[in-house]
């Protein structure tokens, strides 16, 4: 039997790739190989650019309420096909249904917020700046915009960024993982039927070639990813230099410090879900506990019976819990880190190595595993590990704790356990990261806010979604007017202008 070659999609028609890489899309839970996928090229990627940056002039054109009636439409079609893109999303990536559903439903709550452009694109105007003088602004499209996502959410990232990029004006090329291509595929499919105009949106797969590509071309003016630090650091640098306005984001070691006063049962569960959702492969997962003073015990011996009791398995079956991994070298990867944790002193309290599923013997999984005792100059502190492990560290004190994390290179979510107002203050206050959760151990913003971390988790100024994302995805432009009254002389002055 063929395995099924999927296209590329450009200028609203899919088209296959010019060059001869491809990809294997792999069933995390079988191993198995259900689709390849085209490796764009310089050529592949010059056409989506040249379709863009000729849709461009008419969708920026276009009236920002006629583009919300589009998004809108989007948003309603994403609706009426959520469960296909679900089964997408499990198929390829191999998360829960359930958990891929939230993800899809997080996603398409930016299209919502999008959907307002209308409000989010006015200016402002201010009368008798000067004598007889206004001064307005207004913003305006960038212009040709390309999105780089990750393979952990294959609809929730991508559309972090594009929804906003276009309702903004601009048109968009959207480089998904090669890993799990076909929810993005699919989207655009819908978003053409939703009355999107040929070339305002693109999907170019690929790897290093077309990223590199879409990074160095003189027609892409904005570029937004997500991924590890390494690769937001090369897009930054590499983007940046090549003048255009950059958003990267990159890794995560999000810690979560429970004080002596947390309730026990409720943070245990919170943590489980926050750690091994996803197999934790989320750039928002809880993958420290810093413990404070003597509550470490019993939450080390609550995590571990919770843990003990998760259900693994394909993400499509009812009642699993957690599924596999994204490949079968992620999961070597990971499972190094167990080894060298081991090795290097930590105290392993339940241990996924030897985990098997029965009926899934191929598939990519590997069961959760927690380690007590860590300290942070072992290496699965200093590295983000993206994996079902968990490490739990110990302080004495909320300060202790708070130096602790502030000390980490990493900066995107971070959160605390306590019953203590005063102590939750602190530590919002105090604490040096992007997104702080109070008793919720994921603290992804909601569409109106915006979503980013801060020092080694986000190169770049400006979030993602939300106000920050409209400002990234628009230039501002101030005019200052003045209608004479007179048609005669006003005299020469070689001053500067001060509008008195």
């Amino acid at each position: 039997m063929t395995t099924p070659l999927l296209p590329l999609w450009i200028g609203g028609t899919p088209v296959p790739g010019t060059g001869n890489r491809t990809g294997n899309v792999y069933n995390p839970a079988t191993g198995a190989i259900i689709r390849k996928v085209p490796l764009a090229n310089r050529t592949d990627v010059d056409q989506a650019v040249a379709a863009a940056k000729g849709a461009f002039p008419g969708w920026r054109d276009t009236t920002p309420l006629r583009r919300a009636r589009i998004l809108t439409r989007y948003r309603e079609l994403m609706e009426e096909h959520k469960d296909e893109l679900i089964g997408l999303i499990t198929e390829e990536h191999g998360k829960t249904r359930l958990d891929a559903a939230g993800s899809l439903q997080r996603g398409i709550e930016v299209i919502e917020f999008a959907a307002g452009a209308p409000h989010l694109l006015k200016g402002e105007h201010a009368e008798d700046v000067g004598r007889g003088v206004d001064s307005h602004s207004i913003l305006q499209p960038v212009g040709v915009c390309a999105g780089i996502a990750p393979f952990n959410f294959p609809a929730m990232v991508p559309l972090w960024m594009f929804p906003v990029a276009i309702a903004c004006g601009n048109t968009f090329i959207l480089k998904p993982s090669e890993k799990v291509p076909s929810t993005a595929l699919r989207m655009a499919e819908l978003f053409k039927e939703a009355g999107l105009p040929d070339g305002v949106f693109s999907v170019v797969h690929g790897d290093q070639e077309a990223v590199d590509a879409l990074l160095t071309h003189p027609d892409v003016r904005a570029i937004s990813s997500v991924g590890s630090t390494p690769v937001a650091r090369h897009i930054y640098e590499t983007a940046a230099h090549h003048g255009k306005r950059v958003q990267a984001l990159g890794g995560a070691k999000n810690h979560a410090v429970v004080m002596p006063d947390a309730d026990l049962s409720f943070t245990a569960d919170a943590l489980i879900g926050a750690v091994y959702g996803s197999a934790g492969e989320r750039c928002m997962a809880i993958s420290a506990v810093v413990a404070v003073g003597e509550i470490a015990d019993p939450l080390v011996e609550a995590l571990k019976d919770k843990a003990a009791k998760l259900k693994l398995g394909p993400g499509d079956r009812d009642g699993v819990d957690m599924g596999p991994l994204i490949t079968a070298a992620h999961r070597d990867k990971v499972r190094g880190y167990i080894d060298t944790g081991v090795a290097e002193g930590a105290t392993i309290v339940l241990d996924g190595r030897g985990l098997k599923v029965p009926g899934y013997e191929n598939g990519f999984f590997l069961g959760p595993t927690l380690f007590d005792h860590v300290t942070t100059n072992m290496t699965i502190y200093k590295d983000e590990i993206f994996g079902p492990v968990l490490i739990v560290l110990r302080a004495a004190t909320l300060e202790a704790a708070i130096a602790l994390v502030n000390a980490n290179p990493f900066a995107n979510g971070t959160a605390i356990f306590t019953r203590s107002g005063a102590a939750a203050r602190r530590f919002e206050h105090d604490i040096d990261v992007g997104m702080v959760g109070i008793n919720i151990p994921i603290p992804v913003p909601m569409a109106f806010f915006s979503f980013g971390g801060w020092k080694d988790s986000l190169y770049g100024d400006l979030h993602m979604h939300g106000t920050e994302g409209v400002q990234f995805y628009t230039r501002t432009k101030v005019v200052t007017t003045r209608w004479p009254s007179t048609n005669g002389p006003t005299g020469v002055s070689l001053a500067m202008p001060t509008h008195k």
